[in-house]
């Protein structure tokens, strides 16, 4: 914050500037402090409802790949509220294309349904992301000190040149490869998130109700002033 001569205070800084990413390219996510991030989706597994053998298969599949793993990762867990809207209107449009009037009388019924059920209370939408880290100095550990300061100062953008960026990013795909293997072993389904789905993922996590009512524009749109 700074004043100016008037006594008004104006605001030098941009709120980005306190957020720890510095771009997101090729799929990857490059943080200000040089490291890079990708971002897998993975399904759930409904593991009551397995037979004892496969319990026991997937619990083997889990030990062997926490024992592969020679570095960290991080598993996010988002829950939100399910916005029907879409698929209520939806439904509308295909009640008014029906020409069967039993059809169209059920449909209408179908909507009024499933208005109430959600009325009755919130039904919410769990979905859950593995990041997988790339650190190109994971042997120095930062002092105490080092961390407090960094925590309360911005992040400093530290650029990469696009060789050493390819050179990260193919260390980073070597995980992502043992990661999403590992996974898959265990009868999930793994997605990696492209340029697109990670920016709308962050652009919907810092803006949780911005984003309901305004939807981010796609990439190709998107124009980046030189």
């Amino acid at each position: 914050m700074a004043k100016t001569s008037k006594g008004k205070t104006n605001i030098s800084a941009s709120t980005q500037q306190y957020l720890d990413i510095a771009e997101v390219k090729d799929g990857t996510v490059v943080m200000k402090d040089g490291t890079l991030r990708a971002v897998l989706l993975v399904s759930s597994i409904n593991f009551a409802l397995k037979s004892e053998d496969e319990q026991n298969a997937v619990i083997g599949a889990y030990v062997r790949f926490l024992n592969n793993l020679s570095f960290t990762l991080q598993i996010v867990i988002q829950s939100r509220e399910l916005d029907i809207d879409n698929y209520i209107q939806y439904l509308r449009s295909k009640e008014k294309e029906q020409t069967n009037k039993l059809l169209k009388v059920q449909t209408a019924d179908y909507i009024e349904y499933i208005k109430e059920l959600t009325s009755l209370g919130k039904i919410m939408n769990k979905r859950f992301y593995i990041v997988v880290p790339y650190d190109p100095l994971t042997d120095k550990h930062k002092s105490f000190f080092n961390l407090i300061g960094e925590a309360m100062r911005p992040a400093t953008v530290i650029k990469l040149k696009e060789k050493t960026f390819r050179k990260y990013q193919e260390m980073l795909e070597r995980r992502v490869e043992s990661v999403m293997n590992g996974l898959e072993s265990m009868g999930m389904a793994v997605v990696r998130l492209d340029t697109q789905s990670l920016i709308e993922l962050y652009y919907k996590t810092y803006n949780p109700e911005t984003s309901k009512n305004q939807e981010l524009v796609s990439l190709e749109k998107i124009r980046v002033e030189q």
